[in-house]
């Protein structure tokens, strides 16, 4: 197995009641990644990815997409670590969890 990376994503604009992140479990397991994601009380959604470098930056290019009905109009995204892989269920590859 290659050199993994974690990367947190904030995506900011109409994220949240379009879609969102069903979409981007979907397309985070498609791609064989890891993570997680969770709607913000801000109104964002949040996102961890780990993978191999070349498709985490692959899902974030997908994550400035987003779906149809979605408008992104703003993604930051930073390094992270392992630590924040922690909010992911027991068992699952990739979770959508509860707001927070």
């Amino acid at each position: 197995m290659g050199a993994q990376v974690i990367r947190h994503v904030s995506v900011r604009g109409r994220v949240q009641g379009v879609g969102y992140r069903a979409f981007v479990e979907r397309e985070a397991l498609a791609a064989g990644l890891e993570g997680w994601v969770r709607n913000s009380h801000d109104g964002s959604v949040e996102a961890v990815f780990s993978g191999a470098p070349d498709i985490v930056e692959k899902m974030i290019g997908t994550c400035r997409r987003g779906p149809y009905a979605a408008r992104v109009d703003a993604l930051d995204v930073r390094s992270a670590d392992a630590a924040e892989m922690r909010p992911r269920r027991v068992g699952e590859r990739f979770s959508v969890l509860p707001t927070a």
